[in-house]
């Protein structure tokens, strides 16, 4: 289903419709309806961008494709906007969260060190010499 396209840019109408293979005033339709938004130069002429095109096949696989009428793609492509703005809000919001607890942590670190009547370090381990070691492993109690 997908057009060839070469090069970034604006498309006319005409160039549209015959890229993918519908009459012009199908894509007249769709634009009625809300579908499409092309652009327009100072004398009225409508321009169809990359994106639009992008758009226009996912409107034409919808309606071609699986059956779906106009009501129902104006419907889908709804919903497919809400999902991609919530999905966006949900990122923002992990990312408040993500430096938030960053945040916190780094503050909690710091006032733990600062506050604390004993200074906190890290232990350290320190081995037993093996002189030691074998000393105590052999003496036996005696009773």
């Amino acid at each position: 289903m997908a057009a060839k396209r070469k090069s970034k840019g604006a498309y006319m109408i005409s160039a549209v419709a015959e890229m993918y293979d519908i009459h012009p005033q199908t894509l007249r339709l769709y634009e009625r309806e809300g579908l499409l938004k092309p652009s327009r130069t100072e004398g009225n002429t409508r321009l169809y961008t990359d994106e639009d095109l992008e758009r226009l096949e996912f409107i034409l696989n919808l309606a071609r494709d699986l059956g779906v009428n106009i009501a129902g793609i104006a419907i889908i492509l709804q919903m497919r906007e809400r999902m991609e703005e919530m999905n966006r809000q949900m990122h923002s919001f992990v990312e408040y969260v993500r430096t938030e607890m960053l945040t916190q942590i780094h503050q909690a670190a710091g006032a733990a060190s600062k506050s604390a009547i004993v200074p906190l370090r890290k232990p350290i381990i320190v081995p037993r010499p093996a002189a030691s070691v074998a000393k105590n492993s052999r003496s036996t109690p005696k009773s």
